[in-house]
Parts: C-alpha cells; sequence; structure tokens
C-alpha cells in the first residue's frame, strides 16, 4: 500500500541535507514531489493544486529551534499530505442500520461486504448479508459461502427482479430485528443509465443509513470519474478502496480524497478476509513518507495476538531465561501479524534501506527452516541449547532437512537475541 509513492518521498528527502535550506533545494523539493504524483497516476490539476498549496505553506516557513531544516521540511510535507488525504472528511461510527454498497463489476464488492461483516461482527451484534446482484454469474452464491465462512448470517430473496428481493430482505431484516444488514449490489463493466435508475430505486426503497462506494484502486485517474458519476446520481457517505496491495502506485486514494470531499473508510489489502483496514489519513501519511506506522502495528497485535500472549512472550524474552521454545513462539506471533513484507511497511525507516522483494522472500524462509530446526530438537535441547554438541547437530539438521550450518546460524541468532535482551535491561528500557 502506497508502496510506489513511500519510495518516490522516501529518495526526495534522503537528498536533502540537514544544513540551511535555500530557494534551490525548495524549487527542486517541488518538482519531485510534482514528479513522483504524476507517476502515482494523480491529476495533473489535482498536482498543481497540491504543489501550489505546499509552495505557500513552505515560503516563508520559520524554522523551529527544535528542529533541523530537514526535519522542518518532511513536517511541513507531511501536514499538506495528510490534509490531502483528510480534506474535509466526517468519521462514521458504523453502529446498526443498513449499508448498501455499490461499485462496478470487478471492483471487489462481494468479497469487500464479507470484509465489512468480519471487521463490524461482536457477539452482541446480529449481522445479515444479502444481494441484489442478479446480473454477475453466482454473485449471490459467492457471498452466501463468504458469510458462511466468517459466521455472519446470509438471505437470499425469493424474487428475482433487484428491486422487489431488495424490499423482500428489508423485511427478513426488519422481521428478525437485525443490527445491521449490508446489501451488494449489481455492477456494470461500465457506468450506464440502467445501472443508476436500478440503484437510485433501491436507494428510495430502503433508504439506507449508509451508502458505501467500492473503488477498484488500480483504475488510476478513472476511479475518480466513477465516484462523481456516483455522486451525482445517487450520493455516498464514503468509499473502501481495493487492491491497496497490488502494484498500484496510491494516486487513487491520494485524488478521492481531496476532490470528492468523502471518506475513505476501509482499503483492502489483500485476498483474504482479514486483509483489511481501517484508513486514518495521519498513519497513511507516515507510511508514504516512511516514517512507518507503529501504532497499526500495535493494534494489529493485538487483535491477532492478545495482550495477554504478548505480555507474556515479553516477560520471557525479558527474564534471562529465554528458550528456543519462546525463540519458535515469537516466530509464531509474527506470522500471526502477516507475511514480512507487509510488517516492513508499518516500520519506520525500511523505506530507505532499500531492501529487495528476494531479501525478504530469503528472510521467509530462513524463518521457516529455523522453525523446522526447532521441531526437529528434543524439550531438552530446547530449553539448554548449550547442550548441542557436533553430533546433536547433525542429528537436528537431517530431521529438519538443512545443513548443520543453518543450525549454527539459528544458535547464533537466538544468541544475539539473548545478548540485545540483557543490553535492554541494562539500559533500563524494561
Amino acid at each position: 500500500m502506497f508502496d510506489f509513492l513511500s519510495k518516490k518521498f522516501t529518495t526526495i528527502f534522503s537528498k536533502l541535507k540537514n544544513n540551511k535550506i535555500t530557494q534551490k533545494d525548495i524549487t527542486a523539493l517541488l518538482e519531485q514531489v510534482q514528479d513522483a504524483l504524476l507517476e502515482a497516476d494523480v491529476p495533473f490539476q489535482l498536482v498543481q493544486e497540491f504543489c501550489n498549496q505546499l509552495q505557500s505553506d513552505l515560503i516563508g516557513q520559520k524554522i523551529h529551534e527544535a528542529l533541523k531544516p530537514q526535519e522542518q521540511l518532511v513536517k511541513i510535507v507531511n501536514e499538506r499530505i495528510q490534509s490531502f488525504l483528510s480534506a474535509q472528511q466526517t468519521t462514521i461510527d458504523f453502529t446498526r442500520g443498513i449499508m448498501m454498497v455499490m461499485g462496478l463489476q470487478g471492483a471487489g464488492k462481494t468479497t469487500t461486504l464479507a470484509k465489512v461483516a468480519n471487521r463490524l461482527k461482536k457477539p452482541t451484534k446480529k449481522i445479515l448479508l444479502a444481494s441484489v446482484d442478479y446480473y454477475r454469474p453466482a454473485a449471490i452464491e459467492q457471498l452466501r459461502q463468504l458469510a458462511e465462512s466468517i459466521s455472519v448470517d446470509f438471505y437470499k430473496a425469493n424474487q428475482n427482479d433487484p428491486v422487489s428481493a431488495a424490499k423482500e430482505i428489508l423485511q427478513e431484516y426488519q422481521k428478525n430485528k437485525y443490527d445491521f444488514l449490508l446489501l451488494d449490489t449489481a455492477g456494470r463493466l461500465h457506468i450506464d443509465n440502467q445501472l443508476l435508475q436500478e440503484l437510485q430505486t433501491i436507494d428510495l426503497a430502503l433508504q439506507p443509513q449508509y451508502k458505501v462506494l467500492v473503488l477498484d484502486s488500480m483504475t488510476g485517474q478513472e476511479s475518480l470519474n466513477v465516484a462523481k458519476a456516483f455522486n451525482q446520481a445517487i450520493g455516498f457517505d464514503g468509499a473502501i478502496l481495493t487492491k491497496m496491495d497490488s502494484d498500484t502506485r496510491g494516486g487513487a486514494a491520494f485524488s478521492f480524497c481531496y476532490a470528492m470531499k468523502r471518506p475513505i473508510f476501509f482499503v483492502g489489502t489483500g485476498e483474504k478476509i482479514d486483509d483489511f483496514e481501517q484508513f486514518y489519513a495521519d498513519r497513511m501519511t507516515s507510511r508514504i513518507l516512511g516514517m512507518g506506522d507503529l501504532v497499526s502495528l500495535a493494534e494489529k497485535a493485538d487483535e491477532k495476538i492478545g495482550k495477554v500472549e504478548q505480555e507474556k512472550s515479553m516477560k520471557s524474552f525479558m527474564s534471562g531465561k529465554f528458550s528456543l521454545e519462546d525463540f519458535a513462539n515469537q516466530m509464531n506471533m509474527v506470522n500471526k501479524l502477516g507475511s514480512m513484507s507487509k510488517l516492513m511497511k508499518y516500520i519506520p525507516g525500511i523505506g530507505s534501506l532499500n531492501i529487495s522483494p528476494d531479501m525478504i522472500q530469503k528472510g521467509q524462509e530462513q524463518m521457516r527452516g529455523f522453525k523446522a530446526i526447532i521441531s526437529s530438537m528434543t524439550p531438552k535441547e530446547r530449553a539448554w541449547p548449550s547442550i548441542l554438541c557436533k553430533s546433536r547437530k547433525k542429528r537436528v539438521a537431517r530431521g529438519a532437512g538443512v545443513a548443520v550450518s543453518e543450525v549454527n546460524l539459528l544458535l547464533d541468532r537466538f544468541e544475539q537475541s539473548k545478548q540485545y535482551a540483557k543490553l535492554l535491561k541494562r539500559m533500563g528500557r524494561f
């Protein structure tokens, strides 16, 4: 997500020096920012508006004594990007009611609807999923299967006309007193009058509390034209951007927020149900500028792992009794958070290290190898790895299907972790 823009801005700021910033530096910065946004598929007019506002921010700006000139420029650009990504946004608290999801065919509406349901569901909430998409083959069956996979109720209308079906679904929602109805609507490969008129009629019949537009972020500038057409015909409260894990350059999100003055509620970051994040303008800006997003990473850890397990792991790490079993548990915890490539985007400064996909893949393979090695050890060896003599290492290596050198590498990394824990303790960090 925003990988392209993040790399561009990281490169731009790496060229700045910490000495006094000149007008020449500002001019060069503006030119590079403009090029980066145009390459990210942001419309030229919006790029011009952004750069003009950024220039106004930069000219005559007093340098704070606590900040170096380079840091001051980063701060100003950060504030301007954040302003663009949150232009006149309103926060909507999805508590209960009807949500109608709209968008073109292929944008990912059906899967997105299930992701929203999975995000909103709680033991105390009754959620109903339904669809009136009778134009795409197997669309309704796909939603039924998704609803079943996340343990949420699904209703298939007996009517085959989208408008009549919507009214029938509304009756089911009211009769069984559901907290939430999430309705999938039909899409087309392009915008046409029949699609818009059908949505207008359904909107009038259901009077949904929330109307959400699903946009394919890979369509770049075209997504803005789609948003304008839907807004003019039906109106919507905000958007969900899909396929943000692809090679999209981030221009769709940048353009949508500023041009439409509507919030982005969520972004889809993969095909799995859990590949779904709430959109925060300040956090996304931080990622774009290569400053990471530790708040979201902490929230993800609480969601996927839980605080009790985290505290137990940290206590073991800092106790001085850290074992290879604990080491393996920590690797399992990392796996729960997602792939290395995804996790790295949350960590500050990673973008400037130029870590290639091959290096990331190698790291993931090495972690899998480490877990296999630990699994091949006896409980006693995991607790006291110092007993691993040459013969024992050979046996463990054979069991894991790796070379003895890999066993030695694991033991080296494990020892480094223990030394790091001791250092942190001496420094009073824990």
